[in-house]
């Protein structure tokens, strides 16, 4: 959790290629299809993490399948970023499941109603050059119902109707498939995925990717489109941040789209500290940056690959990006939570946690106390570490934070001001190593139907938090405390709630 590191990498170049005539033909999917009820990471291409209906009542887990079958356990730590669960219109579970020690996967579709499996189908991603931690596996339900998951090579690989058993399916690939088919052996050892793939709403799909070493397209670290028409574009970390000693986009930093589908935000980095930028969501062309700095120190803020922050968009259009502080751990290890308007013209007040975290949406009607004037909050994990490393008191909470209200923060040394607590929540089990333990989640379900949030913790159990009430008023065991790495949480369109927790997919409900 404490590690910085980073890739080294060089200038880019944008390129832009066209499919065949045949591939056009069936490109995307159903164009009548209904958008999916959960899309991927933080639920949608804004990342708001909104549940689609009422969720259930955490009365009983109605099934479980791991989503790890080779899970690799250290000094009783989980270190994995397993990826969020999708689901199909029509209630199908989509996941990825690590099948090795160290790499290895697989795609499975499941029912939602009752866990049976669909179709299994295996994947030939490779791992990008990691740090101690897994990244999270890239994956996307797209709005005209296909599925698009990694393969090898930075190309990735489709399944149409993947709620059903069969569908068609195939590989693309962002530099061409005539040149996967030349150089499979060397794209497959040097370019890899190295985010979750976000879709818009017409079916486009951006990913970032890493280039590790040489290769025979001169391919370098940077941002891919695969578009709806057949048109494959990328650009290098470099070209797009404009700076030389930029080289990769952040680990695990799944790209925002604007709520009008014109432009997508992606973090990027010299694999320390870095930029957020706003390109254009057709050309890839840069529409603005922003360094991000730590507004304590004004130093650069740590973007570390340990992270799986992502840009959060709100509606009206502001931007909420987390980073981890610098000096560290000066702010506890807590990081901040930047926020910028659309343009990123404008730094606005922070936020007091930002690390490994991509902060949800919350309407401000579901809290009636409350009386500011913003129209929306923001819902983050707000955890206080205390471990070696950190000054931190182990009073690990979950907050809704007003983005336009403001307070001193209590955590930084140098006198910060940052946005204004509406409400928290500690965690209600104590850590056998001091305090209570860690709020477990790194993007949490917003269930606006019933004023709740869901939120998972590493006591174990999932937990419902009536906003109204400000009371923990649900939870449900799914198994003994572990240290893990963060995961999302989730609801389906029947409001089955799915959370992971020690390397299973739990669906929880009435």
């Amino acid at each position: 959790m404490r590690i910085i590191d980073g890739r080294s990498g060089v200038r880019g170049i944008r390129w832009e290629i066209t499919l065949t005539a045949a591939l056009l033909a069936s490109w995307g999917g159903s164009a009548s299809a209904k958008p999916p009820a959960w899309a991927g990471y933080a639920g949608n291409a804004q990342h708001t993490a909104a549940a689609p209906v009422a969720g259930q009542n955490l009365s009983r887990i109605r099934w479980s399948t791991p989503v790890d079958l080779n899970p690799q356990v250290e000094g009783g730590g989980l270190f994995i970023h397993y990826a969020s669960p999708m689901i199909t219109p029509n209630n199908a579970v989509l996941l990825a499941v690590k099948t090795g020690a160290t790499d290895g996967w697989q795609m499975e579709a499941h029912l939602g109603a009752s866990g049976k499996r669909i179709w299994t189908t295996a994947t030939d991603y490779v791992l990008p050059p990691a740090t101690s931690w897994t990244p999270s596996f890239p994956a996307v339900l797209s709005p005209r119902e296909r599925l698009f998951f990694a393969g090898a090579g930075g190309t990735v690989m489709y399944r149409d109707k993947p709620g059903q058993a069969n569908g068609a399916s195939g590989r693309l690939a962002f530099y061409g498939l005539a040149n996967w088919s030349k150089y499979t052996a060397q794209l497959t050892q040097s370019v890899m995925i190295d985010t979750p793939i976000t879709a818009d709403a017409n079916g486009n799909i951006y990913f970032g990717f890493v280039v590790n070493g040489s290769n025979p397209l001169h391919l370098l670290s940077g941002i891919a489109r695969i578009g709806l028409g057949g048109k494959m574009k990328w650009v290098s970390a470099t070209k797009a941040a404009g700076d030389s000693a930029i080289t990769q986009v952040a680990m695990n930093c799944a790209p925002a789209v604007s709520a009008d589908g014109k432009s997508i935000y992606v973090a990027v980095s010299n694999g320390a500290a870095g930029d957020l930028l706003k390109l254009d969501s057709t050309t890839l062309a840069t529409e603005a940056k922003v360094a991000l700095v730590d507004p304590a120190s004004g130093e650069a803020a740590f973007v570390s690959d340990l992270s799986s922050a992502s840009p959060t968009i709100g509606p009206d259009g502001d931007v909420y990006y987390g980073v981890l502080e610098n000096p560290f751990p000066e702010h506890d290890n807590r990081g901040w939570l930047l926020h910028f308007d659309g343009g990123l013209a404008t730094l606005k007040t922070a936020g007091s946690f930002g690390w490994d975290d991509t902060v949800s949406i919350v309407p401000a009607s579901l809290i009636p106390s409350y009386a500011g004037k913003s129209s929306y909050l923001l819902m983050t994990k707000y955890n206080n570490y205390i471990d070696i490393d950190s000054l931190g008191d182990g009073q690990n909470k979950i907050a809704i934070l007003d983005p336009n209200a403001t307070q001193q923060d209590e955590y930084s040394a140098t006198p910060v001001t940052v946005m204004q607590e509406v409400q928290t929540k500690l965690g209600p089990t104590r850590a056998q190593a001091g305090g209570v333990y860690e709020w477990c989640i790194n993007s949490a379900a917003v269930d606006a139907h019933t004023g709740a949030v869901f939120a998972g913790s590493e006591d174990g159990h999932l937990y419902r938090w009536d906003l109204a009430a400000n009371s923990l008023t649900q939870k449900l065991r799914l198994n003994a405390p572990r240290t893990e790495a963060y995961t999302p949480s989730v609801v389906g369109p029947d409001g089955t709630v799915y959370s992971i927790n020690n390397a299973k997919l739990y669906a929880i409900g009435n």
